[in-house]
C-alpha cells in the first residue's frame, strides 16, 4: 500500500501547513477578513472586492476545506483497502470525526465575532478547545500514518508507572500549549514596545487577566520540556529499540529548539514569523512525543522486549 503510505502521509503535511496558515490569520489580525459570516464570506461566496485581510481569511478557508475534502478521501480509501476491524479504519474515521469539528469551531469562532482583535469573555475558550481539537486530529492523522507503514497498534498492557508518566507528559504537553494560545492572545490584544514594558504589564494589578496571566507560559514550558527530556530518557533506556531511542533523541533536540524559539519570540515581541515557526516546532513535539509512545507501547515489540530485559537479567545475574 506505497500509494495509501504516502496519501496518509501527504494529508498529515497538509494539514500542518493549514494549521500554520491560521496562525498567520490570527497574528495578522485578518480573522474578520470575511465578517461574522460563514460559509460565505461578506454574504459572498466569493469576495467581488476583497481587501487584503480579506484575502487572507478566505484563503483560509479554501485550505481548510481542501484539508477536510483530503481527510475524507482518507477515510474512504482506509475503508475500501482495509479490512472490518483493522485499526487503520478507526483512526482514520477519528480523523474525520475531528476535522468536522474543527471545522465546526473555526465557524463558531466567526459566527460570535471571536476573532482579530475582539476580545469577549468566552474567547480564551474557544481558543482552548479549538487546540485541543487541533492536537486529536493530528494525532488520529499522526496514528494513521504510523499503522499505514506497517508498523503495530499500541497495547496498555505496560507497567501503570509508565501510563501515568504518559498521561502526566500528555497533560503537561496540553497545558502549555493551551497557555502559549494565552499568551499569544493576550501579545495580540494588548501588544508592548519594549520587554520592560511587557514585563511591567505582567505583573501590574491593572492589568487584564489574560496579560497577568501569560508569564505562567515561559514558567510552564520550562518545567514541562525537562521532564519530557527525562521522560524520552526513561522511556529509551526501558525499551531497547532502535525506533524508540530515535524518537526519543529526536523529541529532546525537538524540544530544545522550541525552547530556543520560544526565548527569541519573547525577546523579539513576538513577529509573525517566530509565532508561525513556535507553532511549527510545538505541533512537531507533539508528533513526535505520539511517535516516541507509540513505538514504546506498539504490540508487535512488548513480548521482544520483555524477552531482551530477561536474557539481560539472566546475563549478568551473580
Amino acid at each position: 500500500m506505497l500509494s495509501f503510505r504516502r496519501y496518509s502521509l501527504l494529508v498529515l503535511a497538509y494539514n500542518l501547513i493549514v494549521i500554520l496558515w491560521g496562525v498567520f490569520l490570527r497574528a495578522s489580525r485578518s480573522g474578520d477578513g470575511c465578517g461574522q459570516h460563514w460559509l460565505t464570506c461578506h454574504g459572498e461566496i466569493i469576495p467581488s472586492a476583497p481587501e487584503l485581510k480579506t484575502l487572507i481569511e478566505f484563503s483560509h478557508r479554501v485550505t481548510s476545506a481542501i484539508a477536510f475534502l483530503l481527510v475524507l478521501g482518507l477515510l474512504i480509501w482506509a475503508f475500501r483497502k482495509y479490512d472490518k476491524g483493522n485499526a487503520i479504519r478507526r483512526t482514520s474515521l477519528g480523523a474525520f470525526v475531528f476535522i468536522i469539528t474543527e471545522a465546526l469551531i473555526g465557524a463558531g469562532l466567526v459566527l460570535t465575532g471571536n476573532t482579530a482583535e475582539n476580545l469577549t469573555p468566552t474567547r480564551p475558550l474557544w481558543m482552548a478547545g479549538h487546540l485541543l481539537n487541533t492536537f486529536i486530529l493530528i494525532a488520529f492523522l499522526t496514528l494513521t500514518v504510523w499503522l499505514a507503514y506497517g508498523r503495530e497498534m499500541f497495547s496498555l498492557k505496560v507497567e501503570t508507572k509508565f501510563i501515568v508518566m504518559i498521561l502526566i507528559a500528555i497533560f503537561g504537553i496540553l497545558f502549555i500549549s493551551i497557555t502559549g494560545s494565552i499568551a499569544a492572545l493576550s501579545n495580540l490584544i494588548f501588544p508592548s514596545e519594549s520587554i520592560a514594558e511587557g514585563i511591567a504589564k505582567d505583573f501590574s494589578s491593572t492589568s487584564h487577566l489574560l496579560v497577568r496571566l501569560r508569564v505562567s507560559h515561559p514558567i510552564a514550558s520550562i518545567l514541562v520540556s525537562v521532564y519530557l527530556i527525562f521522560f524520552a530518557d526513561l522511556l529509551k533506556n526501558a525499551k531497547p529499540s532502535e525506533v524508540v531511542s530515535f524518537w526519543a533523541k529526536s523529541l529532546s533536540i525537538l524540544i530544545i529548539a522550541q525552547l530556543v524559539s520560544g526565548a527569541i519570540t519573547l525577546l523579539t515581541l513576538s513577529p509573525i514569523l517566530m509565532q508561525v515557526m513556535h507553532l511549527l516546532l510545538a505541533d512537531l513535539v507533539w508528533i513526535n512525543f505520539l511517535l516516541l509512545v507509540i513505538s514504546f507501547l506498539e504490540k508487535e515489540n512488548l513480548s521482544r522486549t520483555q524477552k531482551t530485559t530477561t536474557e539481560t537479567i539472566t546475563v549478568f545475574k551473580p
